[in-house]
């Protein structure tokens, strides 16, 4: 029996349910988010790792509500925030939530920020429509005064000469900082964040993600952060989804995974990431990812497993696997 939404809020800041996304292209349908299931609790750091091109980074714009439509589309499922669900809200509302209380870094900060308006013009224009909409009014200054003060949480030296910076004067480091401090701004109690060092150097990112990390804690947020690195999820997240050509197929507490992973495609990620001892094969995963126009029937990633047998032909349900809340999508799990 489902919980009522109170109930529902009281234990999840977020909650997606069944989620399906599918394009319409020339070729016709292609459905890429296959019934997407997955929970952020309050206060809990949630990981959503997998390869390039599984639906990462697509299921969370269908949470922002910031799919390209058309071709992009939710077809079905819900998506629970404080209980309610954002795809049946009216678009005014929903706008505002977002940057809000539900809040988002990017991951390029080359191309999130504007190149033509000041730095603090931006964050301005931010903290502005955010006080209309919850029907509160800050004067010029006071604004001013919370941008530069959030400027300084993310620890860039001299926050008001940043403040009056256009983007192209910043470094890499220093915008990534900037869209952090944007998402901040208004105090969200729930912050996604996709890939926020994919565009920077090994060191730039280190930086940023154990500052990320800080402020999450300090702020006492919740978190989803959209990942291929594990070494990142196994650092910063409790609970962590394995995601593979639109489904998850894999979820528990982080360290559960690394200890004891048991689908078959989370283990071949496991195998992708070379050891700081040396030992152990570095081997990768043989294939490719399905075409979602014409995906295969079943789990659909049979045709690179090397389990795969008959059963597989049909879609295996989440099986409980290990330690409790630790499931998996594979019929290998399943009662002999």
């Amino acid at each position: 029996m489902a919980l009522p939404a109170a109930a529902t809020a009281a234990t999840h800041i977020l909650e997606v349910n069944d989620l399906r996304v599918a394009f319409r292209g020339f070729n016709g349908r292609a459905e890429v988010l296959q019934g997407v299931n997955l929970k952020v609790g309050r206060g809990e750091r949630v990981g959503l790792v997998g390869e390039s091109g599984c639906g990462k980074s697509l299921t969370v714009r269908a949470i922002m509500g910031i799919l390209r439509t058309p071709p992009a589309r939710v077809e079905a499922g819900e998506i629970l925030f404080e209980g309610r669900d954002l795809l049946r809200m009216r678009q005014s509302e929903r706008n505002a939530l977002k940057g809000r209380d539900l809040s988002m870094v990017f991951q390029d900060p080359g191309t999130s920020l504007n190149p033509v308006f000041r730095v603090g013009e931006q964050l301005d224009d931010i903290k502005y429509w955010a006080d209309r909409r919850r029907g509160q009014r800050m004067s010029r200054a006071a604004r001013r005064e919370r941008i530069l003060e959030v400027l300084g949480q993310v620890k860039l030296p001299e926050p008001a000469l940043v403040y009056d910076a256009f983007p192209m004067q910043l470094s890499g480091g220093m915008r990534q900082r900037v869209l952090i401090a944007m998402a901040l701004l208004n105090r969200p109690t729930l912050l996604i964040a996709d890939e926020p060092g994919t565009a920077l150097d090994v060191t730039t990112q280190d930086e940023i993600l154990r500052l990320l990390d800080g402020l999450v804690q300090e702020e006492g947020l919740s978190m989803l952060l959209i990942s291929h690195n594990l070494g990142v999820v196994r650092a910063m997240t409790d609970r962590l989804y394995v995601m593979y050509a639109g489904a998850v197929v894999e979820e528990g507490r982080t360290a559960d995974l690394f200890k004891d992973a048991r689908h078959p495609y989370t283990r071949a990620l496991m195998r992708c990431v070379p050891r700081l001892d040396g030992e152990g094969d570095l081997v990768g995963i043989d294939g490719t990812l399905p075409d979602y126009a014409d995906p295969p029937a079943g789990c659909r990633f049979h045709p690179r497993c090397e389990f795969a047998h008959r059963r597989c032909l049909t879609r295996p349900p989440m099986i409980e696997a290990g330690q409790e809340g630790h499931r998996s999508a594979c019929w290998l799990e399943a009662p002999k």
